[in-house]
């Protein structure tokens, strides 16, 4: 059995992070997982407020650094990590799997565009477009807000919501016919799940298993489409 994460953020990065590159890459490596997505807070969404100053370059640089410091982390200790995205629109979110640096480069167009063309654009070029905790209710979200006919699936299974959130959101892939998929939504590494019990959820981190390991973040993408990635749940013991 061999664990992902598919779901984590890293400081400094995602701005509302707590933990370090190292504290997070390590954190998996101590509970047995085998890699782990670093997904953090794209330039839409909520990065340190002063870097969206800069050139869009510039920009993407900053952004990939933290997963590219992870990446180094994970040779040392041996774990795999991989690139993701997480996109966001007013409060609703969406994870980009598939899409690396220099494709971001190439395209600085995706800052004007609509989001729904944003993410077809991106599910054109090969990405899997999944979004995030669909019915997270939060005091700065104004409205939920649901893209059917623009992603490939749903993370009904998202550690960090209150249990009643991915049932919905459960529902709502099955309703849709949308691929499902697990991940933590871990901000804070090891100290994740006193941050939980403190929100009076259940301490748990989640992910995606597979019977054989990933190899690339394609070969993700095709377990994930034919059913080879089996969520899991897994407590602080």
């Amino acid at each position: 059995m061999y664990k992902y994460e598919t779901h984590c953020h890293t400081s400094p990065v995602s701005y509302c992070a707590k933990a370090s590159v190292a504290e997070t890459v390590q954190f998996y490596k101590s509970l047995g997982y085998t890699g782990l997505f670093i997904t953090n807070h794209f330039l839409d969404g909520n990065i340190c407020p002063s870097v969206k100053l800069l050139p869009y370059i510039e920009q993407l640089n900053f952004y990939f650094a933290d997963y590219e410091a992870a990446v180094r982390e994970g040779e040392r200790i041996g774990i795999s990590v991989f690139p993701g995205v997480e996109l966001s629109y007013k409060g609703t979110d969406f994870l980009i799997y598939g899409l690396d640096k220099c494709w971001f480069q190439e395209h600085p167009e995706i800052m004007e565009m609509k989001k729904t063309e944003e993410l077809q654009l991106m599910m054109d070029s090969g990405a899997l477009v999944i979004q995030a905790h669909p019915y997270r209710e939060e005091h700065y979200i104004n409205h939920i807000r649901l893209f059917p006919r623009h992603v490939h699936g749903v993370e009904v299974i998202n550690s960090s919501q209150k249990e009643e959130a991915n049932e919905i959101a459960a529902v709502y892939a099955r309703h849709y016919h949308l691929l499902e998929t697990c991940g933590s939504d871990n901000h804070w590494a090891g100290n994740v799940f006193e941050k939980l019990r403190s929100k009076g959820l259940k301490p748990e981190i989640a992910g995606m298993y597979s019977e054989t390991p990933i190899v690339d973040v394609r070969d993700f993408i095709n377990k994930i489409f034919s059913g080879e990635m089996k969520p899991f749940l897994q407590d602080e013991n």
